[in-house]
């Protein structure tokens, strides 16, 4: 990372996207035109903020850039920050955006003869397998994880385990493809975070956007 090189944010694509903008612009930020055109396919953007651009990347790929200095501060949920668990990492700022649950799901019918103080093993389908590892490693299960990164709710009903994973809002998809959930493992926000190194170098210029974001945050 270079003093004098521009700040880069990264912000993940899709929902959470749509409920940051608004703090975002209420930071001051505005992005070029571009930002918001749905024909255009660049993923780096200039801002009215001199020294500051915007990158636009997978809400996975927010937490990989900025452990990594590639970008400087944006916004990932804490889903993501738990598990990649990146040291490089500091989340200061709860935005209280992208609520959703972070769920153990399974057809009901496995529920009514299944008791969980007698798992020794269990295979899930999930896109997050550290966080499910630890999950039921704490309780002295060991999880074999099946790594999907969609159609999760595939899995048990074709056969490829008994068992999910996933990111859950209303429930809706679950039940439409014939889930309940089991238990919540962790209550999922977005959290403005920034990369430590670049904290300690150029304290002045991320300290600022931490408080606006703090700013924003508790406003909303």
């Amino acid at each position: 990372m270079r003093a004098n090189e521009p700040l880069i944010m990264a912000l993940p694509k899709g929902r959470i996207l749509r409920e940051v903008m608004p703090l975002v612009r209420s930071a001051g930020i505005e992005p070029e035109p571009a930002f918001d055109d749905p024909k255009a396919r660049q993923l780096r953007f200039s801002t009215n903020i001199k020294n500051l651009d915007i990158i636009r990347v997978r809400s996975f790929d927010v937490a990989t850039f900025i452990a990594n200095g590639a970008a400087h501060l944006g916004v990932a949920g804490n889903d993501v920050l738990m598990e990649f668990d990146y040291s490089e990492i500091y989340s200061p700022v709860d935005l209280d955006i992208g609520r959703c649950r972070l769920s153990v799901a399974a057809r009901p019918e496995l529920l009514k003869s299944d008791d969980p103080s007698r798992w020794s093993h269990i295979r899930i389908a999930t896109k997050y397998p550290h966080i499910t590892r630890q999950h039921f490693a704490a309780r002295g299960v060991q999880a074999e994880c099946i790594k999907l990164n969609g159609a999760m709710e595939l899995a048990p009903t074709l056969g490829l385990c008994r068992r999910i994973v996933d990111l859950v809002s209303t429930g809706q998809t679950l039940k439409e493809n014939g889930l309940v959930e089991v238990e919540t493992i962790a209550e999922v926000t977005s959290r403005f975070v920034v990369n430590r190194t670049a904290l300690k170098t150029r304290p002045e210029e991320l300290g600022h956007w931490i408080d606006r974001f703090h700013e924003v945050a508790d406003a909303a």
